[in-house]
C-alpha cells in the first residue's frame, strides 16, 4: 500500500520501502501534484463535484455558497449565493449545464452554471434537505432527500413532485442515481437502511433494501450498476444488488467516521491501467484511502492535517480535490506525460542531439533578487534543523478595538458584523472590565436598535439565554425614555417580549408532557 503525506508545514519525508515505492499504482498517485497555496473558504465543504462536460469544473459547497472553481487553474471562477441557509450537496446536470444544490431551509434550488441565476424553487421538504441528484442521463427530473425522512422526485420544469417515497425511519442523508437507468436510484440514512428506489413501480415502496449497520453517511453506484458502496460508521461496504443485497466486502481501514464516496475512472481506454475505477473514500480521521475493489484491497493513502468532509474526481482523470471540515479545500492536478515529453521536445528543438556544451551558470550577485531568495524552495534532508517563521495573528477589528480600549466602539464593530458567538465574547470581556453597562448607556438610537435586535434573536437560544436575558432588563431600565421615544425601538421591544412569550410557551408545554411521561416510564421500569 502506498502511503503519501500532506504536511502542514515542511517536515521529513516518510521513508518508503523500495516495493510499494515503485509500483504503478503508487507512482500514478504521486503523480497528483497539490496546488500551494490550498483555496480556503469560510467554513466546512460539505460537498463537491465536477461538471461532466469539458472543460471539467466543479462546485465546492459551504456555508450558504456554491463556489465554481476551474478545473484547470484551480482558481474560484463564480460564486452563487442565492441561498438564505446553508447549502448542501450541489449536483450537475448530465450536461453541465445546471446546479441543484440543497437547503437547511428545506428547499430545492436549481442554477443556471454558467448566469448563476435561480431557475427554479422547488418546496416541499419541511427539514432540511442534504442531498439532490439529478439522474445520470435524465435533463428533465432530481430527486432529493431530506431530515423529514422523505425522499421526493421532482419534476423540474413544472417544479412539482412526480411522487414521494417513503421507506426510511429517520434522517435521509445521501443518494445517488443508477448509471444503467435513469428511474433507478439508491438513498441511505440514519436508520441505516439503503434503500434502491425504481420510480416505475413507487407505490410499491422500495425495490430493495439492505442494513449497513450503522447511520449511513454516503452510498455511490459502481461503474457496472449492480453493486453499491456504502460509508457508515468507519466502515465501507460493498453489496451485489443482483444478487439480493448480498455484502460482498467490508472495509475496515479508516479510525473515525467516513464522511464521503466517490468513484474515480484512473488510466485511459489504452493506458496502463486499461480504465479502471477505485473507490476513494475521505473519514473524519483525516485520511484519504483508495480502494481496489476488483482486488479487495487497500491501494494508497493519504493524509491530509484536519478532518475530511468530501472528496471529488474529475472525469479525465487529472484533478482530485478533496474538501476539510476547516474550509481549507486541497486540489491536486496530475502531471501529464505529455507535457514532459513536449518540453523535451522544445529543448531539443532549440539546442540540437548532438554534443553540446553545458550552458554556462549565471553567477548570483548580491544585486539580484534571486540572490536572497535562493534555497526558499529547498525541502529539507534528514537530520537538518527547521526554522518557522512564527505566522501573524489577524486580530478582528472589535479586537483591534478592546485592545485600545475603545470599549464603545468595540461593541458596535461586533454587532455590526452579526456574529452572535464574537458578540457575547465582546459583552463577556466588557462585564470582566466593567463597561458593559456605561457602553449601553453611551449608545446612540440607531446603536440601541442593533442591540435590541440582537436580543430579541438570540436571548432564547439556551447558550446565549443566561447572560442576555439579564442584559436585556438592564437596558430597558436604563433606556425606558429612549425606547419610548422612538417606534422603531418600541418595535424590537414588542418582538423581544414576543420571543419570550413564546418560548416561556414552549418549556411549559415540555413540562407538561415531562409530567405525563415520568409516571408511564415509572411504571415500565418495574415491569
Amino acid at each position: 500500500m502506498a502511503v503519501e503525506s500532506f504536511p502542514v508545514k515542511p517536515k521529513l519525508k516518510p521513508s518508503l520501502n523500495s516495493k510499494s515505492k515503485h509500483t504503478p499504482e503508487s507512482k500514478y498517485w504521486k503523480s497528483f501534484k497539490p496546488k500551494q497555496p490550498n483555496q480556503t473558504l469560510i467554513s466546512s465543504i460539505i460537498s463537491l463535484s465536477f461538471s461532466p462536460n469539458t472543460p471539467f469544473d466543479f462546485a465546492a459547497t459551504h456555508s450558504a455558497t456554491v463556489t465554481i472553481f476551474n478545473s484547470n487553474t484551480l482558481e474560484p471562477k463564480s460564486t452563487i449565493s442565492s441561498f438564505k441557509d446553508t447549502a448542501t450537496s450541489a449536483s450537475y446536470r448530465s450536461d453541465g449545464q445546471l446546479i441543484a444544490a440543497g437547503s437547511l431551509n428545506g428547499q430545492v434550488l436549481v442554477f443556471d452554471a454558467k448566469k448563476r441565476l435561480v431557475l427554479r424553487r422547488l418546496k416541499g421538504h419541511n427539514r432540511p434537505v442534504h442531498f439532490v441528484k439529478f439522474p445520470c442521463l435524465d435533463k428533465l427530473h432530481l430527486f432529493s432527500g431530506a431530515d423529514d425522512g422523505v425522499v421526493k422526485y421532482w419534476d423540474v420544469a413544472s417544479e412539482s413532485v412526480v411522487c414521494d417515497l417513503f421507506g426510511h425511519k429517520d434522517y435521509v442523508r445521501c443518494g445517488d442515481g443508477s448509471p444503467v437507468s435513469d428511474d433507478m436510484f439508491v438513498t441511505g440514512g440514519y436508520d441505516h437502511e439503503v434503500k434502491v428506489w425504481d420510480v416505475r413501480v413507487s407505490r410499491n415502496g422500495a425495490a430493495m433494501g439492505v442494513n449497513h449497520g450503522e447511520p449511513v453517511e454516503d452510498v455511490v453506484y459502481l461503474p457496472s450498476g449492480g453493486l453499491v458502496a456504502t460509508a457508515g460508521g468507519n466502515t465501507v461496504k460493498i453489496w451485489d444488488l443482483i444478487g439480493g443485497g448480498r455484502l460482498l466486502h467490508s472495509m475496515e481501514s479508516h479510525n473515525k467516521t467516513v464522511t464521503k464516496l466517490c468513484v474515480a475512472k484512473i488510466g485511459k481506454e489504452s493506458g496502463e491501467f486499461g480504465n479502471q475505477f477505485r473507490i476513494m473514500s475521505v473519514s473524519l480521521d483525516g485520511y484519504l484511502k483508495v480502494f481496489d475493489y476488483s482486488a479487495l484491497k487497500v491501494t494508497s493513502s493519504i493524509r491530509y492535517p484536519s478532518a475530511l468532509m468530501s472528496v471529488a474526481f474529475s472525469p479525465d482523470g487529472s484533478t482530485r480535490v478533496v474538501g476539510s471540515s476547516s474550509g481549507v479545500l486541497y486540489a491536486s492536478r496530475r502531471k501529464s506525460e505529455g507535457s514532459v515529453e513536449s518540453g523535451m521536445v522544445e529543448w531539443g528543438k532549440h539546442v540540437g542531439f548532438g554534443g553540446v556544451d553545458e550552458p554556462e551558470k549565471r553567477v548570483l550577485r548580491p544585486s539580484y533578487f534571486r540572490y536572497f531568495s535562493r534555497g526558499q524552495s529547498e525541502k529539507p534532508s534528514k537530520g537538518d534543523f527547521l526554522i518557522m517563521r512564527p505566522k501573524k495573528v489577524k486580530l478582528a477589528e472589535h479586537d483591534k478595538l478592546l485592545k485600545k480600549f475603545h470599549h464603545k466602539e468595540a461593541l458596535v464593530s461586533a454587532l455590526r458584523a452579526k456574529n452572535p458567538e464574537n458578540i457575547v465574547a465582546v459583552m463577556e470581556e466588557l462585564v470582566s472590565r466593567k463597561k458593559l453597562l456605561k457602553c449601553v448607556a453611551n449608545l446612540d438610537v440607531e446603536e440601541l436598535g442593533l442591540l435590541l435586535s440582537f436580543l430579541q434573536r438570540y436571548s432564547t437560544m439556551p447558550r446565549y439565554a443566561n447572560m442576555l436575558i439579564k442584559l436585556a432588563k438592564k437596558v430597558v431600565e436604563s433606556r425606558i425614555d429612549d425606547i419610548n421615544g422612538s417606534e422603531e425601538l418600541k418595535g424590537h421591544i414588542w418582538n423581544l417580549k414576543r420571543s419570550i412569550n413564546e418560548e416561556l410557551r414552549i418549556q411549559q408545554s415540555l413540562q407538561e408532557l415531562q409530567g405525563i411521561i415520568s409516571p408511564m416510564l415509572k411504571i415500565a421500569g418495574r415491569r
